[in-house]
């Protein structure tokens, strides 16, 4: 069995005669990068990857070309959580920590105050906002609540994150009534009670297609050719060269001065360093001013 052929994957799949429409998505590597520059607590990697296949699962339901923004913020010792992914699969991921996290922290006591933001970017069209209060224990059920108030549609959402064969994966699986309105909850409910005997390690070790054998095998469910899955942070010099030209002169020759002729921009999300000496700020300067 070639368990690697659906790592960094998501699939999309119908069932037909029953009007409800699937996605299942599995992050190894993707997730690996997300996590390489970082040492985040075990309880903020669980959830970084929860959110992360949350994300992947959401632009897959869109059918638009632009980015997606899924991110928690709270007053807690979890400040920020955040994921950004796009319609071509490409996603990244941040956390910051300003205190303790401790291994059995839930989500609450990591977040303490705060709320869930969607944040949907379209290329062309609006961008939309949706906040979405943090009232049920998990980011599952509280995602689950936002599809049945927001696009009142039946939505399962299944999301483990862990370890398969040394290594962090998240994976799941999403099972939503189709928006024609032909779907009947009896149907759904059937496919939804079959998707919960989803065991960890299927999600994690086995090919996609064999999994939806395994859990609908009285079912004709079509599967569609699956999108590959990155870990994409998008920073460049240009864009950390940006930031500088928001500081003063005076500040920079302070910063210049106590680094010892270089500034060194680090990327909060993939953690590349950029740097910076005062004829290359000198350089960002002109360039900026001709334009």
């Amino acid at each position: 069995m070639n368990y690697t052929q659906d790592n960094d994957k998501l699939y999309r799949y119908l069932f037909q005669n029953r009007a409800v429409r699937g996605e299942w998505v599995r992050l190894n590597q993707s997730f690996a990068d997300t996590l390489n520059t970082h040492h985040y607590p075990q309880p903020v990697q669980n959830l970084l990857g929860e959110m992360m296949v949350a994300t992947t699962l959401l632009t897959a339901t869109l059918k638009f070309e632009g980015n997606i923004t899924v991110q928690i913020q709270g007053d807690g010792p979890l400040r920020l959580a955040l994921v950004n992914g796009n319609d071509q699969q490409q996603i990244r991921a941040l956390a910051r920590v300003e205190g303790e996290i401790s291994p059995d922290m839930t989500l609450h006591e990591m977040i303490g105050k705060g709320v869930l933001v969607i944040t949907i970017a379209p290329k062309e069209g609006e961008r939309y906002q949706g906040v979405i209060g943090l009232d049920k224990p998990t980011i599952t059920e509280c995602l689950e609540d936002y599809f049945a108030r927001s696009e009142q549609l039946q939505t399962q959402l299944i999301i483990r994150t862990g370890e398969y064969e040394g290594k962090p994966v998240a994976a799941g699986m999403l099972l939503q009534i189709m928006p024609d309105g032909e779907g009947s909850p009896e149907d759904f409910e059937h496919l939804a009670t079959l998707a919960a005997t989803a065991k960890d390690e299927e999600l994690f070790g086995l090919p996609a297609e064999e999994m939806l054998y395994r859990l609908y095998h009285e079912e004709t469910v079509e599967v569609y050719e699956p999108q590959n899955i990155q870990f994409f942070c998008g920073c460049s010099a240009e864009r950390s060269g940006s930031a500088l030209l928001l500081i003063s002169d005076e500040e920079i020759d302070e910063i210049l001065e106590e680094h010892k002729g270089s500034i060194d921009m680090q990327c909060e999300c993939c953690g590349t360093h950029y740097f910076f000496n005062k004829e290359a700020i000198s350089k960002l300067k002109a360039t900026a001013q001709a334009e």
